[in-house]
């Protein structure tokens, strides 16, 4: 790991992997100031160097790369919504740095990020603390392991409900802008695609498109661990049809997608994923596998 003035970067070789944000990344002259924001992994490479995502998009602002706010959630009685931050109801930042570690096999960074609450009655509030680890295994060939776990909790004397709604939580994931529906694909552990998958369930999910790499294509397998609330988990899948057609790769694991959660004062509650970067491509076969493993973790 390598830290900058704008977060930490994670290496193998001296060649970048992933970084995770810690500085309050800024927007352009005309965007409203609010939609500034820390805490969330950008950019994430492919073994060959392609970068797979992609924050502050010119059509959502609010979108940052690899990330996992809340959207409709009621704390004391009030509507706050994480996600959207131009509407000025709520956002999350990076806190602190929590622990730092690095042997032979990976490397792991855990963060304090607050979600704050900004319409309590007597001023901001924190609402949510969310311990989010990130550990980068070491790269193998035209693949390499990211675990991104998050743990999350209440300091207020209430509980806070997530509310059922189409996106919020687990983890989101905004792609590059060379992809779009014509030159990437889309499929999950039922055998959904991009025309079906959204609001469905499943325990992996792989997002794929062409590439600069010597094998011309990149992507990601995205893997839901068994002990994750509502697994195998459902899905906000953005269709062909999204954002105009034009630079619409979004997905997210979103465990409130069909089903509030209750955040209960003094409970912890824990998400975990697994991120498998490849260039090339990856079968059925080697998803489900890369499952079974991980759900025995």
């Amino acid at each position: 790991m390598e830290e900058t003035s704008n977060g930490i970067n994670f290496k193998a070789s001296g060649q970048l992997l992933l970084t995770y944000q810690t500085a309050t990344a800024d927007v352009p002259p005309d965007v409203k100031p609010e939609f500034r924001k820390s805490g969330f992994i950008h950019p994430l490479v492919s073994p060959s160097g392609q970068i797979l995502t992609r924050i502050q998009p010119p059509d959502h602002y609010h979108h940052y790369g690899i990330w996992g706010p809340w959207t409709k959630t009621t704390i004391e009685g009030r509507e706050v919504d994480f996600w959207n931050l131009g509407d000025l109801k709520g956002r999350v930042d990076f806190e602190r740095i929590l622990s730092r570690k690095t042997n032979s096999k990976y490397s792991e960074l855990v963060v304090r990020q607050n979600h704050m609450d900004l319409l309590a009655p007597k001023g901001p509030q924190l609402a949510l603390e969310e311990d989010l680890s990130i550990r980068v295994w070491s790269k193998e060939g035209e693949k390499y392991i990211v675990d991104y776990s998050t743990t999350i909790s209440t300091p207020l004397k209430s509980s806070i409900m997530l509310e059922a709604y189409r996106y919020g939580g687990g983890i989101g994931f905004r792609a590059t802008e060379e992809w779009d529906h014509t030159n990437s694909t889309i499929l999950t552990s039922e055998g959904s695609d991009r025309k079906s998958a959204d609001g469905t369930f499943a325990k992996w999910l792989i997002v794929e498109g062409e590439s600069a790499a010597p094998s011309g294509r990149s992507g990601i397998l995205f893997l839901s661990h068994p002990d994750n609330r509502s697994h195998p988990e459902p899905m906000r899948v953005w269709p062909e049809d999204s954002n105009e057609g034009k630079e619409n790769v979004f997905v997210e694991f979103c465990p409130i997608r069909h089903e509030s959660w209750e955040i209960l004062p003094g409970k912890k509650y824990t998400l975990h994923y697994r991120m498998v970067v490849f260039d090339g491509k990856i079968t059925t076969a080697e998803a489900d596998e890369y499952w079974k493993i991980f759900s025995k973790n």
